[in-house]
């Protein structure tokens, strides 16, 4: 393979714990000849001592700013507000595409310096399906979370833990009520996650998916008691709730859950509410009588950091030893391009490094 640096960064996002390598796979890279740079970082799950370990450079938090100009630097969420000009090729879950807020600075900022995007968001394969997603566990937790909000156990704020534990907690009662519950996009990896979290609940959701959401039947979804949205639309579509349909005399909804938190976006399935919640204050009320709580937590997956890590990262490796400009990385590359294009933001046609 060619020479390639990889530098994983640190994230900027203090209540974010995942990492897109975990120190298993990033001996495995090294042993491939990957020059792999790994910045030093107080909350990632792993400690920093297994990446050295494992045969990799440290570095310290924040430095990719100054990394040579070839390496790649890889992440998850946001970059943070500085540099102004991108230099570098990122990896990451960019947000950009779909006209969500910040997104035309963000893409301004790679074409001041002449740097590129590869989100991960869009790293698929010819048939469009998703190479490495946290999904699954965005779903799972999401529905978990929903779930201990509807029996009355969900602790703020929220802190990482093991799946072992989260399960022991989702386990039901002997005095808890039963409940209906409704997954939307229950065919897809998060649907997968959050139907297999209703089951440790106990419980068995209805879920629907394309034929469902075709013709949505909003009355039949308010009849549910706990909803969780695990469809992320890549076209618009009619959205599932509408502000009115929380006032209905019908609606026996009383928790809401959006795995997607596609919020700001024109493609939003869920337009009733405005902001994600926070780890810190994981549940919103969107009504008082009767009660509507929403959570739209837009990092699930890294409140369970090991497992979804882990998961991600089997996923991602095989890509990352085949980084290049063509196959999916190279799609990759055209949809930022199309994006930018799309901001009137001049992103180039070489950003080959």
């Amino acid at each position: 393979m060619t020479e390639l640096h990889l530098w994983l960064r640190h994230e900027a996002r203090t209540t974010e714990r995942r990492t897109p390598i975990v120190p298993d796979d990033a001996r495995r890279l090294v042993g491939d000849g990957v020059e792999l740079t790994v910045e030093e970082s107080p909350q990632r799950v792993f400690p920093i001592e297994e990446y050295e370990a494992a045969g990799c450079r440290i570095a310290p938090a924040g430095s990719w700013v100054t990394a040579p100009r070839d390496a790649v630097v890889l992440g998850l969420k946001e970059l943070p507000d500085e540099p102004a000009e991108l230099t570098h090729r990122h990896v990451f879950f960019g947000h950009a595409y779909k006209g969500q807020p910040g997104a035309a600075d963000l893409l301004g900022r790679f074409a001041a310096g002449g740097g590129a995007l590869f989100d991960l968001e869009y790293l698929v394969d010819d048939t469009g399906r998703r190479l490495a997603a946290f999904g699954f566990w965005a779903g799972y937790l999401g529905a978990a979370l929903a779930v201990l909000r509807h029996r009355g156990r969900l602790r703020a704020p929220l802190t990482p833990t093991t799946k072992e534990d989260l399960d022991e907690t989702l386990k039901p009662a002997a005095d808890d009520v039963e409940f209906t519950g409704l997954v939307v996009g229950a065919l897809g990896r998060s649907g997968r996650g959050a139907r297999a979290a209703f089951a440790t609940a106990g419980a068995d959701p209805t879920c629907w998916d394309l034929a469902e959401t075709r013709d949505l039947d909003r009355t039949a979804l308010l009849r549910h008691d706990v909803m969780v949205n695990a469809v992320l639309a890549t076209s618009p579509v009619p959205p599932f709730l509408r502000e009115q349909d929380l006032d209905s005399p019908d609606r026996r909804l009383r928790t809401l859950c959006d795995v997607t938190c596609d919020v700001g976006s024109p493609l939003n399935v869920l337009p009733v509410y405005d902001d994600t919640t926070s780890w810190d204050e994981p549940v919103r009320r969107l009504r008082d009588e009767p009660p509507l709580d929403l959570i739209a937590i837009d990092n699930l997956p890294s409140l369970l950091p090991l497992e979804s890590s882990t998961d991600f990262s089997a996923a991602l490796l095989p890509h990352l030893r085949d980084f290049g400009v063509s196959g999916p990385w190279g799609r990759c590359l055209d949809r930022f391009r199309a994006a930018s294009r799309a901001h009137g933001v001049d992103a180039g046609e070489s950003r080959d490094h």
